[in-house]
């Protein structure tokens, strides 16, 4: 009977809820993806319309537009991250895993040495 009168234990969090600091470093994540995003789309638009254009317009332009695409497919893959995150830490589970990390970095370098070589025929 000595602890019927006693509050409640509230030390910890409720059941459910996620510390803010988690929640903060997910979102500064989802938001690095967004730069990165940002990078990758800012590049193609300079690519197709301030890049000096030569007998191969063509070329410019579809280097743009994979530029432009990939920086799209890395905006939804750190939406879908960030979302998938935010689950496991409100539910538990697996977090997601470096795949999709592994992906962008591949195709940062794969562009980059596309647009190294392109730039090296033209000097």
């Amino acid at each position: 009977m000595a602890g019927m009168n006693r509050p409640a234990d509230r030390s910890g969090p409720p059941p459910g809820s996620v510390d803010a600091r988690f929640t903060l470093a997910a979102e500064r994540t989802v938001l690095a993806w967004v730069r990165t995003a940002l990078g990758f789309i800012a590049a193609g638009v300079a690519i197709v319309y301030v890049a000096p254009s030569g007998d191969a317009e063509w070329l410019d332009a579809a280097i743009g537009v994979l530029m432009v695409v990939v920086g799209a497919t890395i905006a939804v893959t750190g939406g879908y991250r960030w979302r998938r995150t935010m689950t496991v830490l409100r539910e538990g589970g697996d977090m997601p895993g470096p795949s999709a990390v592994l992906v962008v970095v591949a195709a940062i370098v794969v562009v980059s040495i596309v647009v190294a070589a392109i730039l090296a025929t033209r000097i």
